[in-house]
Formats: structure tokens, C-alpha cells, sequence
């Protein structure tokens, strides 16, 4: 019976020493500031067939006291609520400890959305202003990745648009 007591006391040990490590590892992990990302600048590419292809510029700004090591970039750009391209990148890099960097992403927008995107601005009452979603993640480091978002409103001119 002095067995069994002792084995339930060493179990329930190791048991107190894994909640504690948890909470010591969760702990350090919180109290970061999110990463501030907008774009820096879009270029167009070669794209195949019907679908349009734009390289992306991210100004990455890192307000925090550590640097943020990435090994891969997710992008995902919604316009009007709704997805419009997507693209990813296998750079990897750094960004420093309040310090900031510029990433490159190849976004591809398919025929079916850039048409579908066309109607909506041209039919409608926000050809002026346009509300644009990107979501993002920058992958690898210790939780798998850091995720970002940017919103806003791309003002088009209304007057190309139309023809005038």
C-alpha cells in the first residue's frame, strides 16, 4: 500500500512540474505587441494564362524587444468582403527588435475574381472607395508563426473607371 501511496505522489508531482512548465512557457509568450505590416509597393508580373500576377511589397515593423525570425510568407487579399488573390513566398529572414523590413510576396489574382471584382466596382455604389482585407503569417519560430492583418479602403478614380 506504502507503494501505491508513493507512486500517486510522485505521478501527481511530475503532473504539478508539466502545468507549471506550461504556464512559465505560456507566460513568456504573451505581452508582444503585434506586428505593424502595410504595403510598400505592388509591381506587375508575368502571369499566365487569364490570370493577373503582382508582386507585393511588405514594410514589415517589428515593435517589440526581441526580433521575429520567419521562413516562409502567407498572403491573402480580400477585396469588398471577398477573396481576391493569394499568394506565398519561401523567404526567409529576420525582422530586428524595433526595427522593421520589406518582404516580397508573388500574389496571384485568378480571371474568375478579377472579373467578378470588375462588376462589382463598376455596377456599384463604392467605385470610389473600396474596402480591402489583407491577411498574412509569417511562418516558423517557436509558435509556428506570427499572423498580421491590414484594412482599409483603396480610393479608385471613378473617372477612368467609367470612361470619362
Amino acid at each position: 500500500m506504502r507503494a501505491l501511496d508513493a507512486w500517486r505522489s510522485i505521478r501527481l508531482f511530475c503532473i504539478f512540474l508539466c502545468i507549471c512548465v506550461w504556464l512559465s512557457g505560456c507566460a513568456g509568450l504573451g505581452g508582444k505587441d503585434p506586428l505593424r505590416v502595410s504595403v510598400a509597393g505592388i509591381e506587375p508580373l508575368k502571369g499566365e494564362g487569364l490570370e493577373m500576377r503582382f508582386n507585393v511589397k511588405l514594410r514589415v515593423q517589428n515593435p517589440n524587444d526581441s526580433p521575429v525570425e520567419y521562413s516562409g510568407v502567407s498572403l491573402q487579399l480580400d477585396l469588398n468582403g471577398q477573396s481576391f488573390a493569394s499568394g506565398v513566398s519561401d523567404q526567409g529572414g529576420v525582422v530586428p527588435r524595433f526595427g522593421e523590413t520589406v518582404v516580397n510576396v508573388p500574389l496571384t489574382v485568378p480571371a474568375f475574381s478579377a472579373v467578378r471584382q470588375a462588376f462589382a466596382i463598376a455596377g456599384g455604389a463604392q467605385a470610389g472607395n473600396v474596402p480591402y482585407v489583407i491577411h498574412g503569417k509569417l511562418a516558423g519560430g517557436i509558435g509556428g508563426g506570427t499572423r498580421f492583418t491590414d484594412e482599409g479602403k483603396l480610393s479608385l478614380p471613378t473617372n477612368s473607371l467609367m470612361g470619362q
